[in-house]
C-alpha cells in the first residue's frame, strides 16, 4: 500500500465523489468551500484543513475520520491498533459489562499517561465499587 499523503487524499476524494454522481462545483457547494480550492485538493496541490475535511466528509456521507488519516492528521495503525483493543475488551464473553467498562476506563487512562490518549477521559468515579456480583467479602456475615 501506497504511503498516505495529499495526492492520494485527493485521488480518494475524487474517486468518493464521481461515485456520489457530484460534479466538482456541486461538491465544493454542498461542502461550502469554493471550486478552485477542491480543485486543488483533488490534484493533490493543496492540504486542507482538518474542518474542510470534515465539511467534505459530511456532503459525501463518508466518514471523516477516513479522510484525516489519508491527509495524515490521524495515525491510521495507532488508531486501528486502538479500535481492535476496545472490540476485543468488549467482544469478551467471560467478562460482564460492567467488567469490560471498567477495563475500557483503565486502558484508556493508561494511554492518557502514556501520552497516546483520545477520546472519552476515564471519570474519577466510572467504576462501581461493592456491586452484589463481586464483593462476596461485604456479604459474610460472623455466624
Amino acid at each position: 500500500m501506497a504511503s498516505l499523503n495529499v495526492g492520494n487524499l485527493g485521488e480518494y476524494l475524487r474517486e468518493q465523489r464521481r461515485n456520489a454522481q457530484l460534479s466538482l462545483r456541486q461538491l465544493a457547494e454542498a461542502a461550502g468551500v469554493s471550486n478552485p480550492y477542491l480543485s486543488q485538493i483533488e490534484r493533490g496541490l493543496r492540504k486542507p484543513s482538518a474542518e474542510v475535511l470534515q465539511q467534505v466528509a459530511k456532503a459525501l456521507r463518508i466518514s471523516a475520520e477516513t479522510l484525516y488519516v489519508r491527509a495524515g492528521i490521524l495515525d491510521a495503525e495507532r488508531d486501528r491498533d486502538e479500535v481492535e483493543t476496545r472490540a476485543v475488551i468488549l467482544a469478551d464473553p467471560s467478562l460482564n459489562e460492567r467488567q469490560k467498562q471498567v477495563l475500557l476506563q483503565i486502558y484508556e487512562s493508561f494511554r492518557k499517561e502514556n501520552g497516546s490518549g483520545a477520546g472519552e477521559p476515564a471519570g474519577e468515579d466510572g467504576a462501581e465499587r461493592g456491586t452484589d456480583d463481586d464483593d462476596a467479602g461485604s456479604r459474610r456475615t460472623a455466624g
